[in-house]
């Protein structure tokens, strides 16, 4: 091998290493995540419906809800936590029950709410910060969400590094995560704007919250639906 070609062997092992990732699997993975990202799902849902309900803010933090729950499932997969779960029928039915019952109560909470009046920036901020934690916790909740991580991820670990499939794991769900939330504020903006002229509609402030628990009532379908048909 002439020197060149060593030297260019060399550098592509030292930025496979320091990555974590192999490069020649790359190519693969963002395509594969790219496709995934544009197969609407149940984040992709709570997020658009989030945004055009309540505004852009309220989308932004529902995002990083979602965000901050895969970097948890992420830890999870890499540390072989999720995938003892994911061995125990016991455990994914109970994560299914818990996860359909926290939607149902978010639904019926939506419901019950009385309108909302023009937007207010003290309000707005509350539901932030609510939409956050529902985000995360009705991701953490979906052993969909959980099962995912353990299939999907090991796929794309490599014999050919170094590294530990648990390191590997790890930066490829960081990829994901910084993929998946750079998509969905570009979601949040897009269907943000969108919304604006129903924010400021009385006749539609009068109906958004039952609209968010509509939302929620679906998730929660979907999710034990998806856990029956599998």
């Amino acid at each position: 091998m002439c020197n060149g070609c060593k030297i260019r062997a060399v550098f592509y092992l030292s930025i496979c290493e320091f990555m974590m990732i192999d490069l020649a699997l790359l190519p693969v993975y963002l395509t594969t995540v790219v496709a995934l990202l544009l197969i609407p799902g149940p984040d992709m849902l709570l997020i658009a419906s989030s945004s055009l309900s309540y505004g852009r803010k309220v989308g932004v933090y529902a995002s990083f809800g979602n965000a901050t729950s895969g970097l948890i499932l992420t830890l999870l997969a890499a540390m072989g936590v999720s995938a003892l779960v994911a061995m125990n029928p016991m455990a994914l039915e109970l994560l299914r029950i818990l996860g359909g019952a926290y939607l149902l109560k978010m639904a019926w909470d939506c419901i019950r709410c009385d309108s909302v009046d023009a937007p207010d920036i003290a309000v707005q901020n509350n539901l932030a910060k609510l939409l956050y934690r529902r985000a995360v916790m009705s991701n953490l909740l979906n052993p969909k969400a959980l099962l995912f991580f353990v299939l999907f991820l090991p796929q794309f670990v490599s014999t050919q590094l170094s590294a530990s499939s648990g390191e590997q794991m790890l930066a490829l769900g960081l990829l994901l995560n910084v993929m998946g939330l750079a998509f969905n504020l570009m979601l949040v903006a897009l269907v943000g704007r969108l919304g604006k002229p129903l924010l400021n509609s009385e006749k539609f402030r009068t109906y958004q919250n039952k609209f968010m628990g509509l939302v929620f009532f679906a998730l929660a379908i979907w999710l034990l639906a998806s856990q029956v048909q599998s």
